[in-house]
């Protein structure tokens, strides 16, 4: 994805489990890694299919990464049994999607 102002729509697709967690990993390295990092990035959640613990893991991870670099990171459209996850391990407040 190139950038085309100071915001960014990362979409993805797909699972997010402990199976499909080490290539979203590195994906997320990659990209994490680029000179032209935007200043604030919204991760679109609206393509994905199944997900467990991991997929929190994931979120509280990607935070963590954003608020090291300085960076302001959004979740949307994130799936209900995401959420209800999040819940259970007191964590929501910490992935929980902005209003739009």
């Amino acid at each position: 994805m190139t950038p085309s102002a100071p915001d960014e729509v990362l979409a993805l697709s797909g699972d997010l489990s402990f199976e499909s967690l080490p290539g979203v990993l590195v994906q997320s390295a990659e990209y994490a890694s680029r000179a032209d990092l935007p200043e604030r990035l919204t991760i679109d959640f609206s393509g994905v299919g199944a997900v467990d613990s991991a997929a929190v893991a994931l979120l509280l991870e990607w935070r963590r990464a954003a608020a090291a670099r300085g960076k302001t990171l959004e979740f949307v459209n994130l799936p209900a049994n995401l959420l209800a996850l999040a819940n259970l391990y007191g964590v929501a407040e910490l992935i929980q999607p902005h209003a739009a």
